[in-house]
């Protein structure tokens, strides 16, 4: 006879398989005033996936707390923590957080992250031209490349398959530096920023400067200290590769000058920057493939001297991502007149 413990491990597995089995993303569980209802996320859509009665979800939070190493008997503070998990031979990664709500119950969601795994960028990006410009871009020796876009752009999909380029097929060494490591991968040296032990993006990137790299990646650069070490392992001989927030690939630059960064430093450094969103596959309802504003070689130049002589610069509306989905709807549009 079944315990109404195991039958609570049981629902919650069940729960995670479902969602890997969905292709989703996330798992959410989310709290309202007589139950909890269950949430997949597969690219930018949010779908309802059931209901469950509010005594069984907040044990099933509790469990997946448990796994966690999460303190259970704490619902008014958010916590944040993972676990690790086979699912049909496959090793996943769990990344929990949960959040208390005004009903007095915890909001809780799950990150899925495929580990030791990546893709090759010409199977992740829409255009085979970009793929390749991107892999012809970490080549050099020295340098940074920046990314941005939205959460769930595929950013760090990106930079996994990149970084991947460079231990597998360039033979250098690389050390990643993330907040949490996403995708634990073989072939690489992965460090987890961990602020209570002292190790941030800052402490972490200082030491890792003295253990050798060629290819260093940094999860994000969020502020001016990190800013400053990265540019200075740029100019130091190594290649850097990151995410950045701003709206597009210009935008970076600004950014980056917000950062503390000087002029003739962006000029010495930068090898490009990277704006990217997910397009959808008109063959494949649910497929997706990354679209890549880049910003680099002349382009980069003129843009940085634009903001020397504080003019206003602009991509070509085609290299935009603007300019590409317009070009895209307009090759589907002429395709679906030839076949009537």
């Amino acid at each position: 006879m079944q315990t109404f413990e195991s039958v609570i491990e049981q629902k919650s597995e069940h729960l995670l398989v479902k969602a890997y089995h969905f292709g989703a993303s996330d798992l959410l569980l989310i709290p309202e005033e007589s139950r909890y209802t269950i949430y997949f996320r597969k690219y930018d859509k949010l779908l309802q996936a059931g209901e469950l009665p509010n005594e069984l979800a907040e044990r099933i939070v509790s469990y997946y707390k448990f796994l966690a190493a999460l303190d259970i008997s704490e619902r008014r503070k958010p916590q944040s923590g993972s676990f690790q998990k086979i699912i049909e031979q496959k090793h996943f990664a769990f990344r929990v957080s949960t959040l208390p709500s005004a009903y007095l119950k915890e909001s809780l969601i799950i990150r899925l992250l495929l580990q030791n795994h990546t893709f090759p960028l010409t199977s992740l990006s829409y255009s085979k031209y970009a793929a390749e410009k991107l892999t012809q871009l970490v080549t050099n020796q020295q340098g940074i490349l920046l990314f941005s876009g939205a959460t769930g752009s595929g950013k760090t999909t990106s930079l996994y398959s990149l970084i991947h380029h460079c231990s597998s097929e360039l033979q250098r060494h690389v050390i990643s530096l993330e907040d949490p490591v996403e995708n634990h991968q073989g072939n690489l040296l992965q460090i987890q920023v961990n602020e209570r032990a002292g190790i941030t993006y800052a402490t972490g990137l200082k030491a890792i400067l003295r253990h050798s790299p060629d290819v260093i990646m940094i999860g994000e650069i969020r502020d001016q200290e990190t800013a400053k070490i990265a540019i200075q392992a740029a100019l130091t001989g190594h290649l850097v590769l990151s995410t950045i927030h701003a709206k597009d690939s210009v935008s970076c630059l600004y950014r980056l000058l917000d950062l503390g960064v000087s002029l003739e430093e962006l000029r010495q450094t930068v090898l490009g920057i990277v704006a990217q969103v997910l397009m959808p596959l008109p063959q494949h309802q649910e497929g997706r493939r990354a679209l890549f504003e880049i910003l680099s070689d002349d382009d980069l130049e003129h843009a940085i001297q634009a903001l020397q002589q504080n003019k206003e610069y602009a991509l070509p509306f085609e290299q935009t991502l603007a300019g590409q989905k317009e070009k895209i709807a307009r090759q589907r549009y002429a395709k679906a007149q030839s076949v009537y």
